[in-house]
């Protein structure tokens, strides 16, 4: 277990700075750098849970926002279900006269803007259903990816973690040579990070999506085009659709473990993963 404080970087500090927000802590941008108001933050929870006031995130502050998080989480989920109704259509489809039902979709990622999920989510819709992934479980699956993996429901950049920098180097130098990835030195580590929706990496994936999507090697040539709304949700979905019938299979035994490792390669998220997919299933009655 990392312990966090002030001038500390990375992944791990941005899944702090989640959590603490979506507990009612304010500090500001979520970006993964923990500043003056990420220190204020844990400073003020600390006092909030009984815990010496040290700024220093350690064993006991993670033990206490964890018993904190997973109580709001399952009240939410408790009160969440009981307020949404949406419709099932006949073809197992979760609909509304618009669609997907977006405020199921707001409910279930809370936390992240209102705003964002209704610039974002028809994008995503449309290209699910245009890769005739538009039943509950694949549209579930979309939404609690897009949700684990950007936070704020937008097409995002990766961030500098210990994962893809030694910070003794350069930006994403741990990506550079990673031949399963198809990198083929600097700068392929930063040139092809993560982006998107769902965190495209490395040369190989920017390649083989940009030609599913009949792009050519325009997502190659431009891999910044990742990060644009439309071309983002085509690209989850054309990554969805390639590795359909392992997801389809995870997800029908209900092993989400299997099916977070299928999409990210590890179980980074999957509290939250699990936790967005069970309400959706919840909310729907499934």
């Amino acid at each position: 277990m990392e312990t966090l404080h002030i001038g500390d970087k990375g992944e791990a500090v941005y899944q702090l700075q989640q959590q603490l927000i979506s507990l009612g802590y304010s500090l500001g941008q979520v970006d993964g750098h923990f500043g003056d108001k990420t220190d204020n933050a844990v400073r003020l929870f600390q006092q909030a849970a009984g815990l010496t006031i040290d700024g220093i995130f350690g064993r006991q502050s993670y033990a206490k926002l964890a018993k904190e998080y997973a109580n709001k989480s399952r009240q939410e989920t408790q009160s969440q279900s009981a307020e949404v109704a949406p419709t099932i259509g006949g073809n197992g489809e979760l609909v509304d006269e618009q669609g997907f039902h977006t405020p199921l979709v707001k409910r279930i990622c809370h936390g992240s803007p209102a705003v964002n999920i209704d610039s974002n989510w028809p994008l995503i819709e449309h290209s699910l259903r245009a890769q005739s992934l538009a039943d509950l479980p694949m549209m579930l699956m979309a939404i609690a990816t897009v949700y684990v993996e950007t936070g704020s429901f937008k097409p995002i950049s990766e961030y500098l973690s210990k994962y893809n920098t030694t910070f003794t180097s350069h930006d994403f130098d741990k990506y550079d040579d990673r031949k399963d990835l198809g990198n083929t030195g600097a700068p392929d580590g930063a040139r092809f990070k993560g982006r998107g929706y769902i965190q495209l990496t490395g040369r190989a994936n920017y390649r083989n999506i940009g030609e599913l999507l009949d792009l050519g090697n325009a997502l190659e040539r431009q891999p910044e085009l990742a990060n644009d709304g439309d071309i983002a949700g085509q690209v989850l979905a054309a990554f969805l659709k390639r590795q359909e019938a392992s997801i389809r299979a995870a997800l029908e035994a209900h092993d989400l473990a299997k099916a977070r490792r299928i999409v990210n390669g590890g179980r980074h998220g999957l509290p939250e993963f699990e936790r967005c997919y069970n309400l959706g299933l919840a909310a729907s009655g499934a």
